[in-house]
């Protein structure tokens, strides 16, 4: 009984290591996986962003990255789930679900949203500084969308309006 008890414990500490080096590695390559996905380079792999990825690489915001702006930054789950369900819907999007695929892809509202307290929480500091102004309908981007894209990014010859794309179907 007493061998079977030891063996018995070292299977199991042999199944608790190789899960706790599963586990780390896991998470690991699904921290890398993130930070990659998370690079310009990652996200003007589609031609949809060529514009997006050129425009921004010659602002003075070059040194972000994407989801600095354009993924919810308040937590991890939200992070998450936003990047999925945007990557998705991009995936989509360039693949089976249009026949037109877009020059530039335009910013929805629920990103519209996202990117306008992204503004805020990199700025709140300096704008205590800045003698207050009305802010128009539309929020800071509406007057300064052109700062991390420029105004090529904003006023294209093909515009498209945005697409709300169900993942679902």
């Amino acid at each position: 009984m007493k061998n079977w008890i030891k063996s018995l414990d070292r299977r199991l500490l042999l199944v608790g290591l190789i899960g706790v080096f599963i586990g780390i590695s896991g998470f690991a390559a699904t921290s890398q996986t993130l930070k990659a996905t998370d690079s310009p380079e990652f996200c003007s792999s589609c031609h949809v962003m060529d514009t997006a990825y050129e425009t921004f690489m010659d602002s003075s915001h070059a040194t972000l990255s994407c989801n600095d702006c354009h993924a919810p930054n308040d937590n991890v789950v939200s992070k998450l789930t936003f990047k999925a369900k945007a990557g998705l819907s991009h995936m989509y999007m360039n693949t089976i679900g249009s026949d037109d695929i877009p020059d530039v892809i335009q910013a929805n509202e629920a990103s519209q949203e996202v990117i306008e307290s992204n503004c805020i929480r990199c700025h709140e500091p300096s704008l205590e500084n800045v003698v207050y102004h009305d802010v128009k309908e539309g929020g800071c981007i509406s007057c300064h969308g052109d700062i991390p894209h420029g105004s090529e990014m904003y006023k294209p010859d093909d515009w498209y309006e945005p697409m709300d794309v169900d993942v679902r179907k």
